[in-house]
């Protein structure tokens, strides 16, 4: 159980700092998607609204009828990508422990080895552990 959850904390760092693409969005990605389609509106309409505050998608909200729809289509967007995203992350581990265990046996834990073992095999590796690879942005 140990081992598992050191494995899991390596795939998690390994993940926060890789910059691999990936299906779905990083934070960074996410957040110029939304400056592009959002930025002028959040100037104009929620400029004194404290982005840290979380209030800035009520702000957009109540000013709907003049906010570009793509700023919304883009925020769901963006949401949905980074929601999906973390949820690979934390199934990950679940998906891919068969294929560690058989292509990755004798790796010794830390420094993100299991997942650079992993992306190494991952022609060979399960089709769910593929995708939760690409999808978490470890690929």
């Amino acid at each position: 159980m140990m081992r598992g959850r050191i494995w899991l904390a390596g795939l998690l760092l390994a993940g926060l700092t890789t910059g691999a693409s990936a299906q779905t969005m990083s934070y960074a990605e996410a957040g110029a998607l939304i400056a592009k389609s959002c930025g002028k509106a959040i100037t104009t309409y929620c400029g004194k609204v404290n982005i840290g505050s979380g209030k800035v998608l009520d702000c957009l909200e109540k000013n709907n009828a003049k906010v570009p729809p793509q700023c919304f289509t883009d925020l769901r967007a963006a949401i949905a990508s980074i929601d999906k995203r973390s949820v690979a992350r934390q199934d990950a581990f679940r998906l891919c422990r068969a294929d560690a265990a058989q292509f990755c046996g004798s790796v010794q834990p830390g420094d993100a080895n299991l997942l650079d073992c992993l992306l190494a095999s991952r022609k060979v590796v399960n089709k769910a552990c593929q995708q939760a690879l690409l999808d978490a942005g470890w690929q």
